[in-house]
């Protein structure tokens, strides 16, 4: 809760390139805790981001906030899955009709 005449705080926002630049820092040699002193973030955060980048390489820290996962992944293929399921039955009762009216 703020007091009266003070105005929330704003989270920070952390893009992809920031997190980038401090990893390549880290990578090139300089301490984690350096980079965090440096950066003004928690050891904690750029472990994450170490973590998070070790396994997705290139689509970690897709955007918006939200990290890149195994289960948004999933998510997807079981979207198309479902799409081309739909074009495949429709294809196919079209077929059967055109079948029909031979």
């Amino acid at each position: 809760m703020t007091e009266k005449g003070t105005a929330p705080v704003k989270r920070r926002v952390i893009t992809r390139e920031f997190k980038l630049q401090v990893l390549r820092e880290i990578a090139a040699g300089k301490s984690q805790a350096q980079a965090a002193r440096d950066y003004q973030v928690t050891e904690t955060a750029i472990y994450k981001w170490r973590r998070e980048y070790a396994k997705y390489k290139d689509e970690a820290f897709s955007g918006h906030g939200r990290p890149h996962t195994d289960e948004a992944r999933i998510n997807e293929l079981e979207r198309m899955v479902g799409r081309l399921t739909m074009e495949n039955d429709f294809l196919k009762k079209l077929l059967q009709k055109l079948e029909s009216d031979s």
